[in-house]
């Protein structure tokens, strides 16, 4: 199968090496002049009237612009530190301008806490103009406090110091509420839709793309500008997307909280030094006020809560939530639409690789195992969420974890455990050695104070005793979407840059709670493209409020809420790339056997990474299959170390005509959900539509 670039697939003949490209298209996002959402896993707002009483839940008694180069070869000037900041404050006061009421204020680097009173802080006389403005504003009379790329420890004593609800916890991470909102808030977000968008994105039922016009977005972002642009200080963050150097993305994050500029610092590439001086202009730029409300009468709005996302301008800004994933999942939604503009796989799923080489990307909703599967110490982790697959190989977009915490332990989930830390480990051996690095004179105890202080977590969310400061896991009193963010360099088995060569295995993970689906299945290029567009996972009773059997769950692509095209091109593009590097899709239930949730038992986690060591090695290539009705797919006769009857899930069963009942059950509820997206064309028709929907179910 070949993707010729335009936007047609079809499958190719021969070697299924494809056609090789003469460079990488470049980004182009330049305008040209009640859907619903299929996975939603938002959470409800926090019960708390009060700052108080929310409180009280948490705590328990007992880029600058592109550096000026000067002329060109030998003659090119260099700059000096205060030329450079000025550049640096130059840039951010041209993303803080106010388009339609002035420049906006003028921006000086550094904590008003900090300066003299009687400083007077020196700015540029320079202010870059958008529009041209009838007056000036007050605003534009007073400074605003730039606090850029601030370290770990800057950020960790901001929000210490100046953010209610903002604790150390006994390992020394930094705990912080995220407000009313714990959560996603999928329905509030929306997407400038304008006549490129119009024509390249997905619209309509299914899509999580909710419209919203070119002037609504400008008026909120006018109001979360100026809200920025009333604070004393704003917190910056420039940094980028994708480990590939080769495709990666500059990104500008404006926000009012140490909280939320700690979180993104966790999340994103961090530049280095030398990087930083030539960051150039941002690619991206998102003005995070989330603390300050959108109106509710502006059109298309439907709660004091927006999420707004203007690609042709390149833009994001977020009212009314102060929930730090909208940031992640926004950029990630931004990373869906400009990679396939590359010819590059935007994939919401972990990957790992082994000591060969041998790299696996695990797709798998909420529940699943997808994070157990993919965290293995006999291998490297390359990403745990986001990834890309371009011409290269594998590459993680972000440089950090975003866990969910509730009931963590040390136990299920140690990296994770020992993760949720300030600084990369122990203190007290730190401090040890950095004494006896000093006394042999390997190293200056400064030098070794800013590498182990250079990273911190952040948990949102958490239930901590007040005197202790130890974090209870278990406890649901704010939310049940308790988080920590780290970065990856904390997990000790992580490949540093997180980059890898081309998939062997493609393994998508389903919790099966109708107890049909076999334990493991190998699939052809055509049933790979369907299970993955069709994201199949099942909640069970006592998961979710009012769940009293089994209940199936569609997300397409295993990310539904984050894509932007047809999710028949991602999976197309997915499809072509593991034709050309000779990939495998396997489909893996993590689920029940033997009956449904209530009578059948889940499938033992050993035997599920028997199973999955089988892959990694390349054995299950090798054995015996035969295909089951129904589904149509292939299973292993046999797999060392794992039961051979559970393997045929009909063997399972004591009732077979309940297997039956149950199996055809499951085999509608996935031709139901696929309607959404039969009959769509891609390119010049919908052949290969035709030919992914006859790898589904048959009955």
């Amino acid at each position: 199968m070949e993707f010729n670039g335009d936007g047609d697939f079809s499958f190719a003949t021969g070697n299924g090496n494809g056609v090789a490209r003469n460079g990488l298209a470049k980004i182009h996002t330049t305008p040209q002049n009640g859907n619903g959402v299929c996975h939603n896993d938002s959470s409800t707002t926090v019960k708390a009237q009060t700052i108080e009483q929310l409180h009280s839940l948490q705590k328990k008694k007992s880029a600058p612009t592109t550096p000026i180069k000067g002329t060109q070869g030998d003659f090119a000037v260099a700059l000096s530190e205060e030329e450079r900041q000025m550049q640096q404050l130059q840039s951010i006061s041209n993303s803080l301008a106010s388009l339609t009421r002035g420049t906006g204020p003028k921006v000086v680097r550094g904590d008003p806490a900090q300066q003299s009173p009687h400083h007077t802080p020196k700015v540029s006389s320079h202010h870059h103009h958008f529009t041209p403005t009838i007056s000036v504003s007050d605003s534009a009379l007073k400074f605003t406090h730039v606090l850029y790329n601030l370290s770990p420890a800057e950020l960790y004593e901001q929000a210490i110091n100046n953010e209610k609800g903002s604790f150390v916890t006994s390992t020394g991470a930094l705990a912080t509420l995220s407000g009313a909102k714990t959560g996603r808030s999928p329905r509030d977000k929306r997407v400038v839709k304008d006549e490129t968008t119009e024509e390249e994105l997905w619209w309509g039922r299914g899509s999580p793309n909710i419209e919203m016009d070119e002037h609504t977005f400008m008026v909120n972002r006018e109001r979360a500008v100026d809200y920025l642009n009333s604070l004393d200080k704003v917190f910056v963050n420039d940094q980028y997307l994708n480990w590939d150097p080769e495709n990666r993305i500059k990104v500008r994050i404006v926000s009012a909280r140490a909280y939320h500029s700690l979180f993104m610092h966790n999340m994103c590439i961090r530049p280095s030094p030398e990087e930083l001086e030539n960051f150039g202009t941002p690619d991206f730029t998102i003005y995070n006020a989330g603390q300050f409300p959108c109106n509710r009468y502006t059109h298309y709005m439907t709660s004091s809560t927006s999420i707004d996302l203007n690609l042709g301008r390149r833009e994001m800004v977020i009212l009314g939530t102060m929930y730090a994933g909208e940031m992640k999942k926004g950029l990630f939604s931004l990373m869906h639409y400009l990679m396939p503009k590359r010819q590059i796989l935007s994939l919401h799923s972990g990957c790992n690789m082994g000591k060969d080489g041998d790299v696996a990307l695990f797709f798998g909703l909420s529940g699943t195992g997808k994070t157990t599967l993919s965290t293995d110490h006999n291998r490297y982790l390359i990403g745990d969420d986001e990834h890309c697959w371009t011409e290269n190989g594998v590459s993680n977009i972000e440089g950090g974890c975003y866990a969910k915490c509730i009931d963590l332990s040390r136990e299920k989930e140690p990296d994770i455990w020992n993760a949720i830390k300030f600084g990369a480990g122990n203190m007290s051996f730190q401090l040890l050695y950095m004494y006896n690095c000093t006394l042999f004179g390997l190293a200056t105890s400064s030098d070794l104070t800013m590498f182990f202080l250079s990273l911190l977590a952040v948990l949102e969310n958490v239930v901590f005793d007040e005197h202790t400061r130890e974090v209870d896991y278990s406890d649901k009193s704010v939310t049940e979407n308790t988080r920590a963010a780290y970065p990856i360099e904390y997990i000790p088995n992580a490949k540093i840059p997180c980059v890898g060569p081309h998939p062997k295995n493609v393994i998508l993970l389903a919790c099966d709670a109708f107890g049909v689906l076999p334990p493991v299945s190998k699939l052809n290029l055509a049933q790979t493209m369907y299970h993955f567009i069709s994201g199949y996972t099942a909640l069970v009773a006592g998961t979710e409020e009012g769940i009293k059997e089994p209940q199936a769950t569609f997300s397409a692509c295993f990310g539904a809420a984050f894509i932007m095209l047809h999710p028949t091109k991602y999976a197309a593009m997915l499809a072509q790339k593991m034709q050309q590097h000779g990939a495998t899709g396997w489909l893996v239930n993590t689920g029940w056997s033997g009956g449904r949730y209530g009578s059948g038992k889940r499938i033992k986690l050993p035997y599920t990474r028997k199973i999955i060591d089988a892959i990694h090695s390349g054995s299950l290539l090798n054995a015996n299959y035969k295909k089951i009705e129904v589904f149509g797919l292939e299973i292993p006769n046999e797999i060392e170390g794992v039961p051979s009857e559970i393997l045929d899930p009909v063997n399972t069963w004591s009732d077979k005509n309940a297997y039956q009942e149950t199996l055809l059950k499951l085999a509608g509820l996935f031709k139901n959900n696929f309607e959404t997206f039969t009959n769509y064309k891609i390119g010049k028709d919908n052949k290969l539509t035709e030919e992914i929907l006859a790898a589904g179910p048959n009955f």
